[in-house]
């Protein structure tokens, strides 16, 4: 196949999608990541789509946000290798919020054997990966249903987190840099983040390195206020990612770094699944952080974290 006709399907798929991994750009035009990749920065220079670490999406990407469809295809490995580390972090008998998005889902998806948990959620597909769950309480907001990820958002959703005070909020979002901190590119959804982080002791964003250094519309979770950050190694070439991370680190925020396979452990440690050190102290904190509503979360023994994240000081 020509490189002309590689771009006019590449673009083609792009724009019936809203956004494609490289890995299916490369499955569908059978080529190499490598070709495809030349072929979107191509596409770039000419103004018909913006780069992102893993995929291309249409331009404009501060005031368009794919849906689940698309969004379910990019980085799926990395996802799961966040979600494998995240789960690591949840104790038995917690009461924990999870917000919105394709990462979150497959971190519900390992939390259904977690016994006496708790989950405050937003999300149609948080809650459809807990259904089963025959040890796990799912509770869901109020609200008005966004069909284009399956999210409860509005006044209802928001209201119906007044008063509500758990122990850790997992979320998504659309982007995350060192400057803002997490976005979103929904006004709605930027919102009822901002309710669900206001509920948690500690927040923990799960982001995979095709959103590191990426900034939308709306900010949801600023720096000073993310916990941790679980994400995966970027690529030896992502240079913005990694200098993002360094930044994110700088600032306080805790990283773990989760290994491409997902296939570790709860208790292995390694280059698969280690975080970097914390330099000093936070600069600020949640109302209210650090402590537990007992009518919700029970008492729980300080430090029963799992081992799973090693506690290895930045080199």
């Amino acid at each position: 196949m020509f490189a002309a006709e590689r771009r006019q399907l590449i673009l083609e798929m792009v724009r019936a999608n809203g956004a494609v991994s490289l890995r299916e750009l490369a499955r569908v035009v059978q080529t190499s990541e490598v070709t495809v990749r030349r072929d979107v920065r191509a596409l770039e220079a000419e103004g018909l789509l913006d780069r992102r670490h893993g995929g291309a999406v249409l331009p404009g990407g501060f005031t368009r946000e794919s849906g689940f469809p698309q969004k379910s295809h990019l980085a799926t490995a990395e996802k799961t290798a966040i979600a494998d580390l995240a789960a690591g972090l949840v104790e038995e008998g917690e009461a924990i919020v999870v917000g919105a998005g394709t990462t979150t889902q497959e971190l519900a998806r390992r939390l259904a054997r977690v016994p006496g948990l708790t989950v405050v959620t937003n999300s149609l597909l948080v809650a459809q990966a807990l259904a089963h769950a025959n040890r796990v309480e799912v509770v869901m907001t109020g609200g008005t249903l966004r069909g284009s990820n399956y999210a409860l958002v509005g006044s209802g959703a928001e209201q119906s987190l007044q008063g509500l005070r758990v122990s850790k909020a997992f979320l998504s979002g659309s982007g995350l840099t060192a400057e803002r901190g997490l976005s979103t590119s929904n006004m709605l959804s930027a919102s009822v983040d901002r309710a669900l982080v206001q509920a948690a002791a500690e927040v923990v964003v799960l982001a995979d390195h095709t959103k590191l250094g990426t900034d939308t519309m709306f900010q949801t979770v600023p720096t000073d206020v993310i916990t941790r950050l679980v994400t995966d190694e970027p690529p030896a070439h992502d240079d913005r990612a990694a200098t993002e991370l360094q930044a994110l680190a700088d600032q306080g925020v805790q990283i773990a770094v989760a290994g491409a396979s997902g296939n570790h452990s709860a208790g292995e440690q390694g280059p698969a699944a280690r975080q970097r050190g914390v330099p000093g102290p936070r600069r600020s904190q949640l109302p209210g952080a650090g402590l537990r509503s007992a009518s919700v979360l029970g008492e729980q023994p300080a430090g029963t974290e799992r081992g799973r994240v090693a506690d290895l000081r930045r080199r």
